[in-house]
């Protein structure tokens, strides 16, 4: 993936060519003015050289394990594309080196930097030369009758993605009758208080948790408490139990928790309920017999699902509850081949022409339900002719002469290798995640744009590039969707096991990443990234390298004394990622990292930035939401190139908590370019500030009063681009200052904590009917009422809407074609609500409905029967007559006219909180 590395190094190189004009404007002398002359000639020299072999690069790559000559070269120009960045970043280095300080500081360092200018355009030099001595030494050894593959590139690959959509959940194809046998022994004799482990077991790729996941979808409403926990190979203990009650829903503070506590809670929360656990991916017998089973309550009726690559798991089942999953035979692979393959047409057929090639294709592929997909899908991108798939077929067999690729890995290498060259390095960069780590969306696109992943083009911002990347390695099955969210977008992905072995290879092979597990020799040279995955203390000269750019850390406990030699010694890096991590203080040396792009501090409990943090003049990010910072140092205002601020300090209120807002320093108006600023703690200045910040897309601001109302409406008024917008008040009895806000039409989520002006309530929610974009609105202590609220109506395509403690009327209707795309309501807090009313047709989407607090309902929605798309309804804390009411659930009220009001609704919770009763109603006529 050299061509990957050098689209990369050619950015890189344009933009430091951007600097020129400055350059010489700001020279003193004479000889620092011709010693950057000469350097600029060579980053010019080299930036066409490398702009001109990139093409090249892009039909060669498919070659390098079959040709020598090629692989050789390709690894040359790999090797001198990190050299030439090196020269360039040490050269942007010096450069902004040359603006700090006094005038006789800053004379003393040109006269220095002169030398330094001399040398690295000989560098620059030297390296240019080699890379024209390779170019030649290729074309002198070049195969004849290579140049006939140039020229099939992945132009229609690329266009077609571009509109393709989601991938959706595999097709069980030959497993419907495991389906079937999975699901009834989970929901069999569920009145029965009994345990029942069952076991899903086979290689690594054969579809054990496509099987697990379809069936636990279909039955987990049948429970009180579900749960999916991925074990992976490297598991401990105490994270495995923080996962299990995190799915459970049960409360702990995971940065101290302790594991006696957490069993305890375990048990306390499942006891006399009725549970289901998936144990994906279990390892090794222990993890059961001595660390998970022990953990449960056992006078309860529970049902466990192992899945396993090893028989010694599968054999935990309890009798006769095994499933041991074979790769699928050659009729049901070809039938799941051409439903990926041929998706986009109606009767899902491969053409006669095409067999021979579908039959070669799946002779590869083993019966490996992911190996079809990938070359399924791969598939699918190209034109149905035999030219097409013949040209992928030769593909094929070029690395099926390597030994050490068989069947299975040479498909995966095929998709990995027909990505378009935008996309390699995204791929790449997920594996360098954890196993079966979930990567949430937002922090993948920060990371490509901050890593110079990502270019702007057709017109699209370089997040709106990012997205679609993202939902091309979804299409093409290389990450698997884990979460979306209310409008359907990817929230959360991960990367399958297989697919994950075959990417880290491929990164460490190709120099451009390596994992640090802990265990066995490890050495970082050459690579540019690194990922600590262990709390095992390395040498600190391990880590003596200055091609190091990214550092991830994913283990808790990582020790400052530990980071500060790779810090130090690693003085051209472009990211550092701790979140999560127990980091308390950032060492000195991070703040000499000019090149830094990326500072990830989410989740840590670091209580202060120092003002160094303003010598960071190239941060792109500072992430420093969920952390004990209370304020940001004045130096954050000289971050001109800050993209993404985040900085939120949690507030305890009595069992509960939330984001609070953090003190911003004077002078943030100077971050023009920044797209997201949250949470900052209100004032009349910050808003005067804020105002300067017409590039904002996303806007939260805490601790508003009538004060500020000027100042904020000032503020929106110049957010032309704003998607999403929380204004949260400094107390109760704060009145929101909306009548004099003028939302922008671009909103997509809006949220609201504080009361709105009672008299004109009406006319401002009416006023919002030009939010068309809107999908997404949460509302808290607003003081809604019957006369406010059908003005919510006018927005036609909320997919959200959650009302905490803002509704204080007594009845609440919804009219006919009312909300027609809304998924979720939440209602909680609405103290005197006693009707609640839904005419026919009117949310009509409807998918699920929590009421909650709220003690003078008495009686079901009115109309409730007229949602027939309802799944989910949570009746917790109503008025006692409506938890009677829908709790006689027995042989003697089957016909209970209520009751059958909601029997078509699959899952129906009841709880009181007051009398410590919980109840959970299945529908028998389930969707």
């Amino acid at each position: 993936m050299a061509e990957a590395v050098v689209g990369v190094l050619i950015g890189k190189l344009a933009a430091a060519l951007t600097n020129e004009a400055a350059a010489y404007g700001a020279s003193l002398l004479c000889k620092e003015a011709s010693s950057l002359k000469g350097l600029f000639r060579e980053i010019r020299t080299a930036e066409a050289e490398l702009e001109s072999m990139n093409a090249y690069l892009r039909d060669s790559e498919k070659f390098k394990d079959t040709d020598e000559t090629i692989g050789i070269f390709i690894n040359k120009i790999r090797q001198l594309s990190f050299r030439i960045e090196d020269v360039v970043d040490e050269f942007m280095y010096k450069l902004e080196d040359n603006k700090h300080g006094g005038f006789a500081a800053k004379t003393n360092k040109r006269i220095k930097h002169v030398k330094v200018w001399r040398r690295l355009a000989l560098q620059l030099r030297e390296i240019n030369a080699e890379l024209e001595d390779t170019t030649k030494r290729r074309d002198r050894y070049l195969i004849p009758g290579f140049q006939r593959y140039a020229g099939s590139g992945d132009h229609h690959a690329r266009s077609t993605y571009q509109t393709a959509c989601f991938a959706r959940e595999e097709d069980l194809v030959g497993n419907e009758d495991n389906a079937a046998k999975l699901k009834g022994w989970l929901v069999d004799d569920l009145e029965e208080k009994n345990t029942k482990i069952t076991t899903v077991w086979g290689m690594g790729g054969v579809g054990k948790t496509t099987l697990v996941d379809h069936v636990y979808k279909m039955v987990k409403l049948d429970f009180d408490a579900a749960a999916w926990v991925t074990v992976s190979k490297s598991y401990q203990v105490k994270d495995l139990l923080r996962k299990i009650s995190i799915e459970f829903g049960i409360s702990i503070d995971s940065r101290n928790m302790d594991m006696r506590r957490a069993v305890d809670a375990i048990r306390n929360h499942l006891e006399g309920k009725r549970f289901l656990l998936v144990l994906d991916d279990v390892w090794e017998q222990d993890v059961w017999i001595h660390n998970i089973l022990p953990v449960f309550p056992t006078s309860c009726t529970s049902r466990y699902v192992l899945t396993s690559r090893l028989s010694e798991v599968g054999s935990l089942a309890t009798s006769n509850c095994a499933i041991e999953l074979e790769p699928l035979e050659q009729n049901h692979s070809y039938m799941l081949f051409c439903k990926l393959a041929f998706w986009n047409n109606d009767d899902k057929r491969c053409p006669a022409e095409l067999h021979d090639l579908a039959a070669k294709f799946l002779q590869k592929c083993e019966g490996l339900p992911i190996a079809i997909a990938c070359i399924g899908r791969l598939l699918s991108c190209k034109p149905p002719t035999y030219s097409e798939w013949k040209n992928v077929h030769q593909k094929l067999e070029l690395h099926s002469t390597n030994p050490q690729l068989p069947g299975v890995d040479n498909i995966l290498n095929i998709s990995l290798e027909d990505l378009p060259y935008e996309l390699k390095n995204c791929f790449l960069h997920c594996a360098l995640f954890p196993e079966y780590y979930e990567m949430k969306r937002r922090r993948l696109i920060r990371h490509w744009i901050t890593s110079g992943f990502i270019k702007e083009k057709e017109k699209k911002t370089l997040e709106q590039v990012a997205d679609g990347y993202l939902s091309d390695l979804v299409n093409r099955s290389l990450l698997q969707v884990v979460m979306k969210n209310e409008s359907g977008r990817v929230k959360s992905c991960r990367m399958h096991d297989v697919i994950r072995r075959l990417a880290i290879d491929k990164a460490a092979k190709e120099c451009f990443g390596k994992v640090y597990e802990g265990h066995g020799t490890f050495s970082v040279h050459g690579t540019r990234r690194l990922s600590i995955q262990n709390n095992s203390i390395v040498p600190a000269n391990q880590f003596s390298a200055t091609n190091l750019r990214t550092v991830y850390v994913f283990t808790s406990s990582v020790d400052i004394d530990f980071l500060r030699p790779i810090l130090a010694s690693s003085i051209f890096l472009s990211t550092v990622d701790l979140q999560g991590t127990q980091i308390k203080m950032l060492p000195n040396e991070l703040f000499n990292l000019f090149n830094l792009r990326y500072l990830g501090l989410r989740n840590t409990p670091i209580e202060s930035l120092p003002e160094a943090v303003g010598r960071l003049q190239n941060l792109e990010v500072l992430d420093a939401f969920d952390t004990n910072l209370l304020c940001l140092p004045k130096g954050v205002a000289k971050l001109s190139k800050l993209r993404y601020l985040f900085a939120t300090v949690w507030i305890s209120e009595g069992c509960f908590g939330r984001q609070g807002g953090v003190k911003v320093p004077r002078g943030i108006s100077n971050l023009t370019g920044l797209h997201v600023l949250q949470n900052v703690k209100a004032s009349t200045e910050t808003l005067c500030d804020v105002a300067a910040l017409t590039e904002l897309r996303t806007f939260a601001v805490e601790d508003v009063k009538s004060e500020h109302t000027l100042s904020l409406c000032s503020a929106l008024l110049n957010m032309t681009y704003l998607v999403s917008l929380s204004i949260t008040t400094s107390n109760e009895n704060e009145v929101l200052p909306l009548e004099e806000l003028c939302l922008p039409e671009t909103l997509s989520k809006l949220g609201l904590t504080g009361q709105l002006e009672k008299k004109r309530m009406p006319y401002i929610l009416s006023s919002w009917s030009h939010l068309n974009n809107l999908t997404c609105l949460e509302l808290a202590l607003s003081k809604l009422d019957e006369n406010s609220f059908p003005n919510l109506m006018v927005l036609h395509n909320l997919c959200f809407l959650a009302l905490y403690k803002a509704y204080d009327g007594k009845a609440l209707c919804f009219a006919a074609q009312s909300f027609p795309r809304l998924r979720i309501l939440e209602i909680s807090g609405a103290p005197q609500l006693n009707i609640f009313e839904i005419k026919e047709d009117a949310l009509g989407a409807l998918v699920h409905l929590r009421l909650t607090e709220c003690p003078e309902l008495k009686c079901l929605p009115h109309g409730i029967e007229y949602l027939t798309a309802l799944d989910e309804l949570y009746l917790v804390n109503t008025a006692d007559e409506l938890i009677e009411t829908v709790r006689q659930e027995s042989e003697a009220n089957e016909c209970n006219e209520e009751l059958m009001k909601i029997s078509h609704i699959r899952k129906v919770n009841i709880e009181s909180t007051e009398k410590n009763f919980r109840r959970r109603i299945v529908s028998t006529k389930g969707k």
